[in-house]
């Protein structure tokens, strides 16, 4: 795989996904950041506006959101969107990999989760740095497994997926410089 033919696709908030950008560029990959008109982001690079039209390419009832993560989700616009671009995200990836916390019912908790859960309904790569255990997981269609030091992932598809929490700690903006190091040395 040579860095030149390399997409990361992420949204440019805060957090997992300006950690992931930041990576991108170091590194010399392409980046694409989906966002829309108002969002709030940091990562200019690549920047990819949806319009009105293409957001609703990528909606989804909050109602089967909300079961299938077993929360409940306000339906608010900006939330909405944000959601919408998270499809554009995980549609465009061919492997997956997602900064946050892993939740007892094998969820990712927050906005994240969802991105997680459409990764697994795509049949998509997946892997998950918990940042409370401090450790990379991969699914395995039924169950996250915890992957050993030594053992992390590394990006083996030309168009991954980089997201996650704006809450980014210390340990996941290692994980992701490490995921990069590994993957594009």
């Amino acid at each position: 795989m040579k860095k030149e033919d390399c997409v990361c696709f992420s949204g440019g908030a805060q957090g997992a996904e300006a950690q992931f950008g930041e990576m991108a560029e170091r590194f010399g990959l392409e980046e694409v950041n989906f966002t829309f008109e108002g969002h709030t982001i940091v990562r200019t690079r690549g920047l990819r506006v949806l319009t009105n039209e293409e957001l609703k390419n990528g909606d989804v009832s909050l109602e089967y959101i909300s079961r299938l993560m077993n929360r409940r989700y306000t339906d608010n616009a900006t939330f909405r969107k944000i959601l919408q671009t998270i499809w554009y995200q995980i549609n465009n990836g061919q492997e997956i990999f997602v900064i946050g916390e892993i939740l007892p019912d094998k969820t990712v908790k927050g906005g994240t989760g969802w991105g997680a859960e459409f990764s697994k309904i795509c049949n998509k790569p997946l892997h998950v740095f918990d940042q409370k255990q401090g450790a990379w997981f991969t699914w395995n269609k039924l169950e996250f497994v915890r992957r050993e030091k030594g053992d992390e992932p590394v990006i083996t598809h030309p168009h991954f997926t980089g997201g996650g929490t704006r809450f980014l700690e210390a340990n996941g903006k290692t994980a992701i410089k490490n995921l990069f190091e590994a993957s594009f040395k």
